[in-house]
Formats: structure tokens, sequence, C-alpha cells
């Protein structure tokens, strides 16, 4: 802490606020420093809450004038700048900030970090408009454009950053910046794609596809038919089009009440898919796979696209958690072997789901001008993550490893920078980005936060 007690900061700094700042200690502490990833727990010096666009500016210019690093918790899923490495320091919580405008004639929506997909999803249903949100809803639009964004639909759309039209941001120097194409053209490259690494975005408008309904959901197959499921998967999926997405994982469920009792306790493989244009057609390119086991499930059918969780059907209640990411160039059957070897169903391993996902299409394709996103040579990410209990704890970094360890001969050697994991030294962050993207964003990181505020969870500083 720097010179003088944590109450006589949390006078100073108070007073400078709309919001609140406490210390550690605080009748909500506990409340407001809570993740969705509960082993994400982050440890500051001092907690802003801030109400608006000037508390965040306010907190980051006491920061820089303490000598504090900053941290930043925003909402849904994640936090923007890495709750897992908080442990001194700032942390400002944009929770509260709450704006959303949305505007139907521009198919566009402006939000605060405190706003999640699903509220967008909620606004923009009655016109028709598609909120570009990934496997939840329940993630925050500004963390999930930072770190690039993969919509459900990206294959057709692209990452949700391509989409970004504007954002204002409090740089390290604690100015309030109005970010798009003619305005700090630099930062609008980096911002989009670049992470928590150059500043606290306060305000974020981004356009909107119009799509009022998929046909989509998904299919799970029993723990015998999960070989031949993803023996299949690579050669199906390369005879989708941009127009559909796919994805498969394999699921070690645990016994919840919640869940349907085909999949209670069960290992089982979740095949997942979407398509933009009609049922039949839809059909038809699912059929292959449809027909290739008998189904536990089959909720594939049209559905608003207000529905789209049911795709994925990702947890929505918080869970202390590890995971981690990479990009592969292919997947080839000695790939798809090398990953049954490890997740199998023979395995006996503390994962709770281990994915696949289909890339290329739009993904593929650079917005005009650029930004900072890494992952377009990729043709599929791969996922894994596991459920932090007393039972799975001591192995489930081992296994997680390993799961990146059996497919590293196929990998692009980067990753996805919001399915990179937690966060390690300098060499593995930079991962996050192509070289050269991730030598731009350290030159901006300098340029506009020359003492380093911003150094938490993703961070292109050393």
């Amino acid at each position: 802490m720097p010179v003088g007690g944590a109450q006589d900061h949390v006078r100073a700094l108070g007073e400078r606020l709309r919001g609140s700042v406490q210390a550690p200690g605080g009748a909500d502490w506990e409340e407001e420093c809570s993740a969705f990833n509960l082993a994400a727990v982050p440890h500051p010096q001092l907690l802003v809450c801030a109400a608006d666009r000037d508390d965040v500016a306010e907190a980051v210019r006491y920061a820089g004038e303490q000598g504090l690093p900053v941290g930043v918790l925003s909402t849904g899923h994640g936090c923007a700048l890495g709750p897992t490495t908080i442990d001194r320091g700032l942390l400002i919580s944009t929770r509260r900030m709450q704006e959303l405008r949305l505007d139907p004639e521009r198919h566009s929506v402006t939000v605060g970090p405190g706003v999640t997909w699903k509220q967008v999803m909620e606004a923009a249903a009655p016109y028709g408009l598609a909120a570009l949100c990934g496997s939840s809803s329940g993630v925050g639009v500004t963390g999930f454009c930072l770190g690039g964004g993969l919509p459900v639909l990206g294959r057709a759309f692209g990452f949700a950053a391509d989409h970004v039209e504007e954002l204002e941001v409090v740089t390290g120097d604690g100015e309030v910046r109005r970010v798009d194409r003619e305005h700090n053209p630099d930062l609008f490259w980096g911002l989009r794609g670049g992470k928590g690494n150059l500043g606290v975005v306060t305000s974020l408008t981004i356009s909107l596809p119009q799509v009022a309904s998929v046909y989509g959901g998904c299919i799970f197959y029993g723990q015998d038919h999960i070989a031949e499921v993803l023996r299949a998967f690579p050669a199906w999926a390369s005879t989708l089009g941009t127009d559909s997405a796919g994805s498969v994982a394999v699921l070690r469920l645990p016994p919840l009440p919640q869940l349907p009792e085909p999949l209670r306790g069960q290992t089982v493989v979740q095949l997942r898919f979407c398509h933009l244009g009609e049922d039949a057609e839809g059909a038809r390119l699912l059929e292959p796979m449809r027909g290739l086991a008998p189904a536990l499930i089959d909720g594939v059918q049209r559905i608003p696209y207000s529905a789209l969780d049911s795709v994925h059907m990702d947890p929505d209640s918080p869970l202390p958690y590890e995971e981690r990411g990479g990009l592969l160039r292919e997947l080839p059957p000695e790939a798809v072997e090398a990953l049954l070897g490890v997740v199998g169903p023979e395995q006996r391993v503390p994962i709770l789901v281990c994915e696949l996902r289909l890339l290329g299409g739009e993904l593929s394709r650079e917005p005009e001008g650029g930004n900072a996103i890494g992952a377009r040579d990729a043709a599929f990410t791969v996922f894994a993550v596991g459920v932090l209990t007393p039972e799975t704890a001591p192995g489930l970094a081992a296994s997680l490893d390993a799961v990146v360890e059996a497919v590293r001969p196929w990998s692009t050697g980067h990753t996805f920078a919001n399915f990179h994991g937690q966060p390690g030294d300098a060499a593995d962050r930079a991962r996050a980005w192509t070289p050269d993207n991730y030598q731009r964003l350290r030159a901006l990181a300098q340029r506009y936060d020359p003492e380093g505020l911003f150094r938490f969870g993703l961070s292109v500083r050393d």
C-alpha cells in the first residue's frame, strides 16, 4: 500500500467519485470482488465500484499518482484484465455501468462495460437483430470483444471485434478518448482483439446482423459412440459452408439433478450445429452425423435467435475452474486419435469439457484496416476446462496440459485470446497474437500506458 493507511486512500479517492471505493474487509468486499470463475479471486488493495466513465478516469489517475497497478473486473464470465493475477493494486469494477442504447435503424447497439450479451439479445430480438455472442449469452459484451469474440455464427459474420464501430476508453494517463477509424485509429486497431492492455473501455458500439432465427441446437450421443463421432467430425465439418457452424465436445458430466436423466453423471459426446438457411438444408447437412449413432437427446430444430444458448448449453452458474486452449492449423485423423488418447471414453481424467470448434469462413478474413486478432489462420480451436474440487484439483492441471500437448504437432503455435487460459510468463502470453501483432500491441501499450498500470492478465508487458 502507498504511503498512508488504507482508509486514508478510501477517503481521498472517495471524494473524487460518484461511485464508491473500499479497502479489504468492507461490508460488500467479497461479493464485489467475485468473478464467474470462483477460483479466480482477486486480492486488490483498493476496489472502485465505478458509476460512470468519470469514475474510471479518476480511479486511473489516482492509481497513477500512487503508483498502483490497475485491474478491471467487468461482468458475466470474466474480468477484462484477468482477475486471477490481481493480487495488489487497484481494481475497478465496471458492473454498474449498464448503458444500453439500441439503434434499430443503424443495426447497432452501444453498451457500457457492465452489459451482457443476454441483455443485448433481449433488446435486439424484437427487431430481428442478432447479438454476436459466443456459446453463452451470459458473457459481458465488452470483455468478449476486447479479446476478439468468437460468435457461434462466426463463420458467417467473422469475429465480434470485426463489427465494433466505436469505443470510448480511459488510457493509462487517465484521459478519456474516443476511438474509431478516424479518431485514434491505432487504438481502434489494438482494442479490437488486444484484450485489456491499452486501457479501460467505458463504452462500445457494435453492429448487429439481421437474424431472427436459426436451425440449430445440439445432439448428445452415449459414451460408446465418442470415438466414432470424433473421428467423423473433421470430414463432416469440411462439408459445411460459411452459413453453418459446427463443434464437438466430450463431456464428463456430474450427477446433478438439473441435468436430463440420460446425461446425469454420464460421459457423453455433444455435437453442436447452427445453420442460417432453411430447415431442410440444415437437416440435409446434419444427416451424416445424425445418422451416425442413436442419439440420447436430439435438440436441433428451428429456434429463435434469442435461444442460441441451447446450441452449446454452457453452465450459467459461477464455478471454480481451470482451462486451456489452443489453435489448430488442421485436424487430421492422427490428431483425433491423439486427443482420444487423452479424453477418450477409456480415460479417467478430471476434465469436464474438451471441445473442438470449426473456424474458417469469415473468421479468416480481416476487416478493412485489420485489427489485433491473431487467430485467422487456424482451422479449429481446441479447448478444455475442468471444475476444481477436492477430488479433481490434484490432477486437473496435468490433464489440461496433456490435451494441449497431444495436439501440439498440428497447432499453429498460438492461442485465441479469449480461450488462452491462465496467463503464464511473457512468452506464454505472447502466444495469443501473431509476432507482428504482439510487437505492435507492445508499442501501443508503451505509448498509451508508459507507467505500465495495466499489467494484469494477458498482458503484453514482460
